[in-house]
């Protein structure tokens, strides 16, 4: 006769004719190293509104400081006051993701190894590129208008960043080692021209962005505040007083159409470009749900959790969006 295993953690396979013997088979206790995708939003969004979720569609109240008007003044003129109010951004924890995982009796009582962690511990991981994937996305021309498009710069109104949200069609700037540097400091002087305090900004970068930084002749190390050049060390760190993220979820357009002035032909695939400080972004985030129970449509233990959040650029002018290609 033939015995058939199952497939599970346990292994499978398919005996001979039996014989009397059994031939075991041993399995490796360490699964295979599994890589995930670099998320951040951590590191570029403020988060002081997270201790007041209880639940999906709660709604947080977020107050403004006023704007104080000055006038000018003459001697002995008489002076008008001003009753300053401000303003109410709400935050909607309007948003959701979840997951629901099962450990069969029989895989837990063969494997030797502790699957539900192992499972949860995934589901960890997933659930945070998933709502990294989200929030990206949803930050797409919501920056100032004065701080994207092809005619950037509250004041200059000059500087080429791409135009990702045009309606008559997407066109983007190509980005080589030789420019690259150029377009950082070109953002960050839309910044400077909102008036964006210099501190604590960041920017969120696709890998094919960082290899042209570590391939640019960045000889001049103080412009990236390191002791010694990129190019020798090859640590990207700061540029132009910027902490670099280098991130695969960045939302991306296929079609897109090259500049004016790109010999190339064809469209193009471009990829949104994030610049900012972490006053632009507001984001909160609560795991509010975890049980454990048995499952009722087989033998086994069920784990399910939900993560309900929600975000909001509550600052544009804190946010600079280009659309690049190379």
């Amino acid at each position: 006769m033939s015995i058939t295993v199952n497939s599970g953690y346990y292994g499978s396979g398919t005996t001979d004719q039996y014989t009397g013997k059994f031939i075991p088979q041993i399995w490796s206790g360490k699964l295979q190293v599994k890589f995930y995708a670099s998320t951040v939003l951590s590191s570029i969004t403020n988060n002081s509104w997270e201790g007041e979720i209880k639940d999906q569609g709660d709604k947080v109240e977020i107050r403004t400081i006023p704007s104080i008007t000055i006038s000018s003044y003459s001697k002995g003129q008489s002076l008008s006051s001003q009753v300053p109010t401000g303003g109410v951004v709400e935050l909607l924890i309007d948003q959701g993701k979840y997951f629901q995982v099962v450990v069969d009796d029989v895989d837990d009582v063969q494997s030797d190894l502790k699957l539900m962690d192992i499972f949860t511990n995934d589901a960890a991981q997933q659930m945070k590129i998933a709502v990294d994937t989200d929030v990206l996305a949803g930050m797409k021309n919501a920056a100032a208008a004065s701080n994207q498009g092809a005619a950037a710069g509250a004041l200059s109104g000059n500087i080429n960043l791409g135009d990702g949200n045009a309606t008559g069609g997407l066109t983007g700037v190509k980005l080589t080692k030789n420019n690259v540097i150029d377009k950082i400091v070109e953002m960050n002087q839309v910044l400077n021209e909102a008036n964006v305090p210099e501190q604590g900004r960041w920017m969120v970068i696709p890998a094919w962005m960082g290899s042209l930084i570590k391939t640019s002749d960045l000889k001049d190390a103080s412009i990236t505040g390191d002791q010694a050049s990129p190019l020798r060390n090859g640590r990207i760190g700061t540029v132009d007083n910027t902490t670099l993220f280098v991130s695969n979820l960045l939302p991306s357009a296929t079609g897109a159409a090259r500049e004016s002035g790109d010999a190339g032909a064809g469209t193009v695939k471009g990829t949104y470009v994030y610049m900012g400080t972490s006053d632009a972004v507001t984001f909160a985030s609560q795991i509010t749900k975890v049980e454990s129970l048995r499952s009722q449509t087989t033998f086994g233990n069920l784990v399910r959790g939900l993560n309900v959040f929600g975000f909001k650029v509550i600052k544009p002018e804190a946010l600079v969006e280009g659309f690049f290609y190379n």
